[in-house]
């Protein structure tokens, strides 16, 4: 368990290294391209750890796609104000260069794997794709 805590302390610490030189002030001009793409899982049996186990397996088989430049996969946070949703049990959440390289991560056979693979485990899935406002 100790190696576990320390691994995950690591990738921490390097999501949030990644994170931040992602989008340094230098890259600001270009963060307007950025391409968001978060997905939301509700799960068959939302009581189940086994299945939500299962979709992590899947969704770090998914973080391999070339064309996504930072990935986050987390769980509903313990807030609670009216305007939150926690009800999801998974949340997929990853930046791409621009929209072709979304595209290009839709018809990745990664991606197509992992639906082939998973998608028995989820009831309903939301997708919010965002870009830069245009100026």
């Amino acid at each position: 368990m100790k190696n576990l805590s320390r691994r995950n302390f690591v990738k921490n610490v390097s999501l949030a290294t990644a994170a931040t030189a992602t989008f340094s002030t230098a890259d600001a001009k270009n963060i307007k391209d950025i391409f968001v793409h978060h997905v939301y899982f509700w799960l068959k049996n939302p009581n189940s750890e086994a299945d939500k186990s299962k979709l992590l397996e899947g969704l770090e088989k998914l973080s391999k796609v070339p064309t996504i430049r930072m990935v986050h996969i987390g769980s509903p946070a313990s807030t609670n104000r009216s305007v939150i949703e926690r009800g999801y049990a998974v949340s997929w959440l990853c930046f791409f260069d621009n929209l072709e390289e979304e595209e290009i991560y839709q018809k990745h056979p990664i991606h197509l794997k992992f639906v082939e693979d998973y998608s028995y485990l989820w009831e309903k899935v939301i997708v919010y794709d965002a870009i830069g406002p245009k100026r």
